[in-house]
């Protein structure tokens, strides 16, 4: 056997708390995804359509002049949009629809108009694989499925925010007026996120569309006088299955800078509240410390941790809200951070700082959006203000203080 120096069993280093609590960290996420909880995500290649309509709309000019570069400013990119008539606006979405329909700043109208239009090309893309007999059988099917959830997100009324097919896809709906909004709740899904599982027919509150479908029904239920918008936002490339990826942080990173470009692309200022489940809670807790002032709330739900120690490291001024179902496995994963393994402390834990909200009627892991449960109730009551009547966790004194 290869011995290294200073790594041997009775080596100081080995035989560290860091080190052991790393290993744990490994052990636990291998045992993990070989008990059945790693989803596998198939793959269509490397080709990056949104990159090559970014390039195209990047090299061309309309009506004499270059066009903005579609990641400026939402600020920028509004200005430019103004200055287009009705006509003008609809000629930019047909031509770059997935450009305008990804566009922080681009009208919220226009935006779902443009999607449905790259929408449609990608479904036929995908119908055209499934009779393609270079791909395995295996291929065709995954294309069929695929083809059949477009044809969903294509149904009449739906508003896609967001459109991206790349590998396994990214996408956000909206429901209810994002214009007229008083309050906009926003809720971040966690691993193996893509098209595909963007949303279910069966357990149809575990996946995204589900999940802001039931706490926009809620909230309307909560307080009928608000004007409530809930966004199901699966725009960013999430881990696949519980391996390292979702032991790390690094996915959570990039999908924090998206969260921050979508809260700052919203058509107003209205308060934001964010509902972050599981690696979802990670993105949130790493996006926390840069969100604009209207981010009112986050509330996690079966967080592996927010990459952070207490309450203070999130370094937000959003009151952080925390729930976890007693059955929900979550509770096994190491609540701690070592070399870049793991997301830190437990934000349910009293020492952590969160507002502990009672998850009372959740099922495991993926039950807290389901309707009836207390959860949802509680998360409704926060997205439409009404903190101050949620039900908090028996045990945390501090969870319904200090509201204002």
């Amino acid at each position: 056997m290869t011995s290294f120096p200073g790594l041997g069993p009775s080596s100081g280093f080995l035989q560290s708390p860091a080190w052991r609590a790393a290993l744990a960290l490994v052990v636990v996420f291998v045992m993990l995804a070989m008990t059945g909880w790693t989803a596998i995500r198939g793959s269509k290649g490397d080709a990056n359509p949104l990159a090559t309509a970014k390039a195209a709309w990047q090299g061309a000019t309309f009506h004499g002049r270059a066009l903005p570069d579609p990641d400026d400013s939402p600020s920028k990119l509004r200005a430019f949009f103004s200055s287009l008539d009705r006509a003008e606006r609809k000629q930019l979405a047909t031509r770059y629809p997935l450009v305008v329909g990804n566009m922080g700043g681009a009208p919220v109208q226009l935006r779902y108009r443009a999607n449905r239009m790259a929408i449609d090309h990608a479904r036929a893309e995908e119908q055209q694989r499934m009779g393609d007999r270079k791909l395995t059988p295996v291929g065709r099917q995954e294309a069929g499925r695929l083809m059949h959830r477009l044809e969903s997100m294509l149904t009449s009324g739906r508003q896609i925010l967001a459109f991206d097919p790349a590998g396994g896809g990214r996408a956000a709906e909206v429901f209810g007026n994002l214009n007229k909004a008083d309050r906009v709740s926003v809720v971040v899904p966690g691993v193996d996120t893509n098209l595909s599982t963007f949303e279910r027919t069966a357990r149809a509150t575990t996946a995204p569309v589900g999940m802001a479908r039931s706490l926009y029904d809620a909230e309307r239920e909560a307080r009928p006088g608000t004007r409530t918008a809930v966004i199901a936002w699966a725009d960013y490339t999430s881990p696949a299955g519980l391996g390292v990826g979702a032991a790390t942080g690094q996915m959570a990173e990039a999908g924090a800078v998206r969260l921050r470009g979508l809260v700052e692309s919203l058509p107003n200022g209205s308060p934001v509240s964010l509902f972050c489940h599981s690696y979802g809670s990670v993105v949130c807790g790493v996006a926390a410390r840069n969100l604009p002032s209207n981010v009112e709330d986050i509330a996690v739900a079966g967080s592996p941790g927010m990459r952070a120690d207490s309450l203070s490291g999130l370094n937000t001024r959003a009151r952080v809200w925390a729930m976890r179902d007693a059955d929900d496995w979550i509770k096994d994963v190491p609540y701690l951070e070592v070399g870049g393994l793991g997301h830190g402390a437990d934000p349910v834990e009293p020492s952590f700082g969160s507002r502990v909200l009672s998850a009372d009627g959740a099922v495991g892991h993926a039950g807290y959006f389901a309707p009836g449960t207390r959860s949802l109730q509680n998360f409704a009551l926060v997205g439409v203000g009404a903190a101050d009547a949620v039900d908090c966790a028996t045990d945390d004194p501090r969870c319904s203080t200090d509201l204002v």
